[in-house]
């Protein structure tokens, strides 16, 4: 399908599709501090895309904890992007040069970004560049008006970030040992490190480029750290100037990485290859994407999933089952890429990005038993790189970092998928439950659009995760 086809059903079903250079007709005006009023409750529901902002590019993309707004790393610096309406996501705002007062230019490469109530952290370059390399941390309270409130240059390139309001959780992986690096951002200053160094002097014999530390996700003065080959592992931060290791979730042992006499095919093939980590609301629930292609195009290699984990204890980490990919007829690195990228894990849901293979939601009630509710492809015409919960919608974004002229990049919304999810027990709630023991829970088709109480438990759980 290509492009104009999919712009063209959209307008056939009577969505709005925004377009970065303009405004959509009959969209709610947000006031100053940012708030609006919600969309009408005949939001459209089904398999398509609700609506598509084209942008000239996007990276990775997160939502405000009321699911309003879509913040979208876009290379050159942010954009803030109105969800109120999900048939309509329009333009709000955007912020460039990161550090410009740098001798050195601003941030030429801004991948990543993260959010913390009214805070949103973007930093950068994500790989090796000219310019500024560290942070930004803007006051997105105003969504036509953010107002940067720090930044501090750094020595390293940040390819990935995580942030909780007072902390930024960096890869520093122009530094020895691949750390993490925490910098206070309010006193702009940095705080404290660790790397898998401080695990074991081992590590000193594998080579630096199978354990780059992709990923980080804090939770709960945790943080979990995506490794690639040397695997996924748990630190506590809740003394930044003092991390200590609480785990290793996977990974095999350095003494097995040292002896790898191609470091080059492995580290882009399976297994190992950890590059995104998120948890759910409680921590119980850990996920790890792989990121990984066929290098030499002779089925040795494929596309990675997401695997699964019950870490209510860390210590003693359980797999409980793997979202397999979608399939490609061509895995190899310039192919048709279906490996996992970015994802999130919230309300018993997972939503996923699999670049050309498209948009997943996995319903998660059983972990142990997955259930696709939600899936949505365009193999010529889209890559996503991450889908997020929004409010009556989720997002994803698409982006030609990995696939050329052909991807329109663009900001897309959904349908939230139903799922199942457990009803009370005769004990819990004094009557009984269904034959299966399951209900229809809300955040079906349709859901929440117009509710006012949608809002504020999606506010409210978005809340307990990104504390100020």
């Amino acid at each position: 399908m290509r492009r104009r086809t999919v712009l063209r059903r959209l307008a056939l079903a009577g969505t709005g599709v925004g377009l970065a250079t303009g405004t959509t007709r009959g969209h709610p005006t947000p006031t100053g501090d940012g708030t609006a009023e919600p969309a009408a409750s005949d939001t459209p529901t089904g398999g398509d895309p609700l609506g598509v902002l084209e942008m000239e590019t996007v990276y990775e993309v997160v939502t405000s904890p009321d699911g309003h707004t879509a913040y979208v790393a876009t290379g050159d610096g942010i954009a803030l992007v109105d969800l109120v309406t999900p048939t309509s996501p329009r333009l709000l705002s955007r912020r460039t040069d990161l550090l410009a007062e740098s001798d050195d230019g601003p941030i030429q490469r801004v991948q990543d970004l993260a959010v913390s109530g009214s805070r949103l952290l973007a930093a950068g370059p994500a790989h090796p560049a000219d310019g500024a390399h560290g942070f930004a941390v803007f006051d997105v309270s105003d969504r036509q008006a953010p107002e940067r409130i720090a930044g501090l240059e750094l020595d390293t390139r940040v390819h990935n970030c995580h942030f909780d309001g007072r902390y930024a959780y960096l890869t520093a992986n122009d530094r020895d040992g691949n750390p993490l690096l925490v910098v206070d951002v309010d006193a702009e200053q940095e705080v404290g490190d660790w790397s898998l160094l401080d695990a074991g002097d081992a590590w000193t014999d594998v080579p630096t480029s199978l354990w780059p530390l992709h990923d980080v996700w804090v939770e709960d003065d945790r943080a979990y750290l995506a490794y690639w080959d040397g695997g996924t592992w748990v630190v506590d931060v809740s003394d930044p100037s003092d991390i200590s290791l609480v785990s290793k979730v996977r990974g095999r042992p350095p003494e097995d990485l040292a002896a790898i006499e191609d470091p080059g095919t492995e580290r882009s093939e399976p297994p190992g290859n950890d590059h995104f980590v998120t948890v759910n609301e409680d921590a119980s629930l850990l996920g790890v994407g792989g990121e990984s292609w066929d290098l030499g195009d002779d089925d040795s290699g494929g596309p990675s999933g997401i695997e699964l984990y019950d870490i209510s204890d860390p210590t003693d980490a359980e797999l409980l089952s793997t979202l397999d990919p979608p399939p490609t007829s061509d895995p190899s690195p310039g192919g048709i890429l279906t490996t996992a990228h970015n994802f999130e894990l919230t309300d018993n849901r997972c939503y996923s990005a699999w670049y050309n293979g498209g948009v997943r939601v996995h319903d998660l009630t059983d972990p142990t038993a997955p259930e696709l509710a939600f899936e949505w492809r365009d193999t010529e015409t889209t890559s996503f790189w991450t889908a997020q919960r929004a409010a009556g919608c989720f997002v994803a974004g698409s982006t030609n970092a990995s696939q050329g002229t052909e991807v329109q990049p663009g900001l897309y919304t959904f349908p939230d998928p139903q799922i199942r999810t457990p009803t009370p027990t005769d004990d819990e709630a004094g009557n009984a439950t269904d034959a299966d023991g399951t209900s229809l829970g809300v955040g079906g088709p349709g859901f929440g659009v117009g509710s006012a109480v949608a809002a504020v438990g999606l506010a409210a759980w978005r809340a307990r995760r990104r504390r100020d």
